[in-house]
């Protein structure tokens, strides 16, 4: 038994596909599976029922992968530990980043990153929040970005910004500021459940739910919403680092809402006992500095809650 074959049945158990889990492991897929076979061979069990499409982890199985688990964030603990003695930051920083922030922040901050730390390797990912949740309690991330707060005893949330909320509409109004009561709700273009902004969205217009309208269009992607748009076809709310990718044209269909404006706080999120805490206060710094000062301040905004049972 050796580390490589714990990180490989890790890597099968999470992606329930050998070939997607020997691509993870950039391993070819008849590598990875002689050497699960000879761990299994080894421990006289069979670990993952091949038979079944997706793979299926046994019972015994599931045994052996939380014990993998262990032993890899012990490793994981032991290099952390010693990282501290060498003089450049070096080792993998796994980031799961949220849909309606990932095309908003990654490019603010990706190159000045590489460039400063170039012994890290940065493994960035597009996940919901649920699935943030999940990878960092089954040590499959180091870090998620997403929005907060998520009140679970599991993981340790770092505020990091509080990005405003504007609407985004096809036709205009006849005031500059809005509040939430001047949207129609039937006009309203939501991202598909999973999605916090959508949860947000909800508890800001006080909806309980979508109501029914001749479109009743949901996306997993904020642009496509904004396309609609576009087009003439209602309005949905967008946030504030999405402008700046917009035309001067488009940015005419962005309106505020009134002081005091509703944000999204964006968080940092690890697991409780996080590792590689050097590699994600670098990480942090550098994200940091991309982001507006006006946008650090949590003083005086209006923070819109997200429901639980939305992850």
């Amino acid at each position: 038994m050796n580390i490589q074959q714990l990180e490989y049945i890790i890597a099968v158990d999470e992606h329930k596909h050998f070939a997607r889990a020997a691509e993870s492991c950039h391993v070819t897929q008849p590598t990875l599976s002689m050497m699960i076979q000879k761990l299994e061979d080894e421990l006289e069990i069979k670990i993952f029922d091949r038979s079944k499409k997706p793979v299926v982890t046994t019972p015994p199985g599931e045994l052996v992968i939380a014990q993998a688990n262990k032993i890899i964030v012990e490793v994981q603990r032991t290099k952390d530990i010693l990282r501290q003695f060498k003089s450049t930051l070096t080792g993998e920083l796994r980031v799961g980043i949220i849909p309606t922030l990932a095309p908003y922040i990654v490019h603010r901050f990706i190159n000045e990153f590489l460039e400063k730390y170039p012994g890290v390797r940065l493994k960035i990912r597009e996940h919901v929040t649920s699935s943030i949740i999940k990878r960092l309690r089954k040590n499959q991330l180091d870090v998620g970005i997403l929005v907060s707060p998520i009140n679970d005893p599991a993981i340790r949330e770092i505020p990091l910004f509080y990005e405003p909320l504007m609407v985004y509409s096809s036709h205009s109004f006849d005031k500059q500021y809005l509040l939430p009561e001047d949207l129609d709700p039937e006009e309203l273009l939501l991202l598909e459940e999973g999605h916090c902004l959508r949860s947000q969205i909800m508890n800001l217009c006080e909806l309980q739910r979508k109501a029914d309208t001749r479109l009743n269009y949901q996306s997993g992607s904020l642009e496509t919403l904004m396309r609609l748009v576009n087009t003439g076809q209602g309005v949905t709310i967008i946030p504030a680092l999405a402008v700046e990718a917009l035309t001067e044209k488009q940015k005419k269909r962005v309106f505020p809402f009134k002081a005091p404006a509703p944000v999204r706080e964006v968080s940092m999120a690890m697991h409780r006992n996080f590792l590689k805490a050097d590699l994600i206060n670098a990480f942090k710094e550098e994200l940091l500095k991309g982001i507006p000062d006006e946008f650090k301040n949590g003083v005086g905004v209006k923070r819109v809650p997200i429901d639980n049972m939305a992850f």
